[in-house]
């Protein structure tokens, strides 16, 4: 095995944490007063929604940028939140941009990039990746993922035109992700597979302390990833 590719909301990041947080900073400051946990997940929640819009051809292929700023329109009203200024709605969809790295990940990619060559293979676009890499010290090698295979995960040719970039075959990448679902679509392109568990991804006790599934190796966080594959 010689590079490992990774999920990176939830997975790398606590982007519920990061986006309360964002909001609760931008629209708190214009005097709102919101359950921002709750807003949270409501913006989330309209991810997967939009980007089935994409996989099943829809509507063409965008940066998920300008999809969440799509879902940020449609949920700021459910929240009693009207005529935002442009400015702040902009900065408010750029708080993907600045989510958190979970506390294991700068120590637990820095071992893994000894051995291996490392890569997001993320549904977001290269701008909000590099923003993510730049501001948690993430290591990557290549930044891979939806915006260059024009289509989303857990599409097919999201995980093979990863393995084509590095000039690998399947057998030769593993896809590290939080998310079962994920590992599942990417073992039937042929990669290995690896589980980290992040059980408070979507609130305390909300996530997958355990894969729901099998996969090639389970690990409680990057550092123990790190010792399994030994790095």
């Amino acid at each position: 095995m010689k590079a490992l590719f990774f999920d990176v909301f939830g997975t790398l990041v606590d982007f519920r944490t990061g986006v309360a947080r964002e909001a609760e900073s931008i629209l708190g400051s214009a005097g709102h007063k919101l359950d921002w946990g709750a807003f949270a997940d409501a913006w989330r929640k309209e991810y997967q929604p939009a980007l089935e819009e994409v996989r099943a051809g829809r509507t063409a292929f965008r940066k998920l940028d300008m999809l969440h700023r799509e879902n940020l329109d449609r949920i700021l009203p459910r929240f009693g939140v009207s005529k935002l200024a442009e400015d702040s709605a902009r900065n408010l969809n750029l708080a993907w941009h600045r989510l958190p790295a979970w506390p294991d990940v700068p120590g637990g990619l820095a071992r893994l990039k000894r051995r291996f060559l490392l890569a997001p293979l993320s549904n977001g676009n290269i701008s909000l990746m590099v923003d993510l890499a730049r501001r948690n010290n993430f290591p990557w090698d290549a930044i891979l993922g939806a915006e260059i295979a024009g289509d989303y995960k857990p599409k097919p040719r999201v995980y093979l035109t990863a393995c084509e970039a590095f000039d690998l075959p399947p057998a030769e990448c593993m896809l590290v992700a939080a998310h079962t679902n994920d590992l599942v679509a990417a073992a039937k392109c042929g990669l290995r597979t690896a589980h980290v568990a992040r059980p408070n991804e979507h609130g305390p006790g909300i996530g997958e302390a355990a894969p729901e599934g099998p996969v090639d190796v389970a690990a409680i966080d990057l550092e123990d990833l790190a010792a399994k594959l030994g790095a």
